[in-house]
């Protein structure tokens, strides 16, 4: 049962909500942001990487916005209702309470755990007075700026930059303009419905609330395959529904986060476009969404790495949710970015990286996809077996790396780690279903890759494995081989990595930096925040290294830090706890995911042999 906070005071820091003050909408082809506020500040349609309709999140002057609230708000607070991704945002002012109900509404009938669109295209927001007589207002501005009219019995917005799309309000109550105020009484509602596309303007919607009734109906459906008995249950629940918030339902693709140019640093300039699906995240998403039963969202993941990877030579970086290439990475000016932290960017310059992990997390895709007996057809097996050549012949050869430096590259230990991954699922592959494929060869070449880890990547004089061969300066990535089967998590090197990592990119309560750039530069000016899924990666090596008690110390630690609404950034600001990078991220849950189940792995374990865990 999700809990509801209390009412507390709106804060705002430079004009802003804090990033944590926020949580997300979707409908499995876009999404939107709500503030604690009620104001709609991010929404990009029809897709997830589509330009905004609304981006006051990144210029609150300029950026456009949908906003709902009171003309003397005080406090408020905000929560999703049981098991969905509806969301309830309660507003307190002199004159009274109202409550919003905000989705992006599902078709009725709809399975979500089919590869189809569920979305209508369709914004709801239902406000309700709750006590006294408030003034509420509402204002709709769209980036760029709108021509509108009455149109049908509602408003019609043309928007002066996106042809391919026209926005139409309806209401329950007369339209205004885009700037009204309405006075309403207790029990009266407001209904507002925003939809988009095109030859739509006769079709009125049905009412809010049996969009809105319909919409739960299908979250409720599709929660009743998920299972989990391990340890912060409500929020891996809301991990779930998160993750599912950020699938494109019609294909499978899973994106990092819903959001372009949230800082990692506040003023600074990384700021990224993740709006995107990554290659790497497949196979660690893939585990998470199995480890909860969500085995058809898992399939559909790896149906769609294997389609695009079926199709490429060489495999890039990330792609569109449709298997495309990204954009050119260029620069919005008319936007200053979140607090004045510019740039802001569309688009993504890391696509046309070599990465050399990519091979291993596509080999370990099309492992786990032929493993529950799916078929491998002779055309995907020969591009799956170009890639282990592809992994034999990079493996001591400089890439960018998993954090995609934009520096010199180097022989990242994680990219080599990832080539072994590639070839020893190449063998299993080439074993189990009788492919053709040099598998002696593979063989050898993956036990040198291990090797040269051991040799190379070990510095006696920190006691670890570092981030590059050669190197001398430690890197949280290393805390994901155990959990690729590189190295087991028992190795006396691992725990001496693992301690090493603990004490060095050590930011305080629990939390870990990747890397530090001003000693491993990775080619951009500033700092960054730190980074949760490398601290749950390290909950998750405690685990497997039978620390139950410290792992279940820091998961929980964690796992407070979600904001009132169970979400999680990229990153947390050490020393205000504040939420930095793009939000809500995907890799950030399936951290929760991953770690509560590697803690009830462990603890059931911990009980066959008769103990509890230890704690050294």
């Amino acid at each position: 049962m999700e809990v509801q906070p209390t009412f507390r005071p709106l804060v705002r820091r430079d004009g802003y909500l804090p990033i944590q003050d926020h949580a997300m909408i979707g409908d499995g082809s876009t999404a939107a942001l709500v503030g604690i506020d009620g104001t709609l500040s991010w929404m990009c349609v029809p897709r997830f990487d589509a330009p905004p309709v609304f981006a006051s999140l990144l210029d609150r002057e300029r950026g456009g916005h949908f906003s709902v609230t009171l003309r003397d708000v005080r406090e408020a607070r905000q929560y999703y209702e049981n098991d969905t991704a509806v969301l309830v945002t309660e507003l307190r002012g002199d004159a009274g309470t109202i409550r919003i109900t905000d989705a992006l509404v599902f078709r009725s009938g709809v399975n979500l755990s089919e590869d189809m669109p569920a979305g209508r295209s369709e914004l709801v927001r239902q406000v309700e007075v709750l006590d006294g007589t408030p003034s509420v207002r509402i204002e709709i501005a769209p980036f760029g700026g709108a021509e509108t009219r009455e149109r049908s019995g509602g408003l019609y917005l043309r928007l002066r930059e996106r042809s391919d799309i026209e926005l139409q309000l309806w209401s329950n109550q007369p339209l205004q303009g885009t700037h009204a105020a309405y006075d309403l009484s207790p029990g009266q509602r407001l209904e507002l419905i925003l939809s988009w596309g095109t030859f739509r303007h006769r079709i009125r919607p049905p009412s809010a609330g049996e969009l809105l009734d319909q919409t739960r109906r299908r979250w409720h459906d599709w929660l009743r395959q998920y299972h989990y008995d391990g340890p912060q249950e409500a929020l891996v629940r809301r991990s779930a529904i998160t993750l599912k918030l950020l699938d494109y339902f019609e294909n499978g693709a899973l994106i990092a986060a819903p959001t372009t140019s949230l800082p990692e640093a506040i003023g600074g300039v990384r700021n990224w476009d993740y709006r995107y699906t990554w290659i790497r995240d497949a196979a660690f998403s893939v585990y998470a969404f199995r480890n909860i039963g969500m085995s058809t969202e898992a399939e559909a993941f790896l149906a769609w790495v294997l389609d695009v990877a079926e199709h490429q030579e060489r495999p890039h970086v990330m792609y569109t949710v449709l298997g495309e290439p990204i954009p050119v990475e260029r620069t919005e000016y008319r936007l200053r970015g979140y607090r004045d932290s510019a740039p802001v960017r569309f688009g993504n310059g890391a696509f046309e990286q070599v990465q050399h992990d990519l091979y291993g997390e596509i080999l370990d895709c099309a492992w786990q996809w032929a493993r529950d007996g799916e078929n491998l057809d002779s055309w995907l097996w020969r591009r799956l077996a170009s890639y282990v050549e592809g992994a034999r012949r990079a493996w001591r050869t400089p890439d960018a790396g998993i954090w995609e430096v934009r520096s010199p590259g180097r022989v990242f230990t994680y990219s080599a780690a990832l080539c072994q991954v590639a070839l020893d699922r190449g063998v299993l592959l080439a074993e189990r279903f009788d492919l053709p494929g040099d598998i002696d060869g593979w063989k050898r070449e993956s036990g040198l890759i291990r090797q040269a880890i051991a040799d190379n990547a070990w510095n006696d004089n920190i006691g670890a494995l570092t981030q590059q061969f050669g190197g001398h300066e430690l890197d949280a990535s290393v805390l994901a081989l155990p959990m690729r089967k590189v190295i087991d998590a028992n190795h006396p090197r691992m725990i001496a990595t693992t301690n090493a990592i603990a004490e060095r990119l050590n930011a305080g309560n629990g939390l870990l930096y990747r890397y530090h750039p001003d000693k491993a530069p990775d080619g951009l000016p500033g700092d960054e925040g730190a980074f949760l899924l490398c601290s749950f990666w390290m909950v998750e090596n405690l685990a497997m290294q039978g620390r139950v008690e410290e792992a279940t110390v820091l998961y929980d630690d964690l796992c407070g830090r979600a904001n009132h609404v169970g979400l999680l950034a990229e990153e947390i600001d050490p020393t205000t706890g504040d939420f930095l990078g793009n939000f809500p991220q995907a890799f950030s849950h399936v951290g929760v995911i991953a770690g509560g189940n590697a803690i009830r792995r462990a603890t059931r374990a911990a009980r066959l042999r008769g103990g509890t865990g230890g704690t050294g």
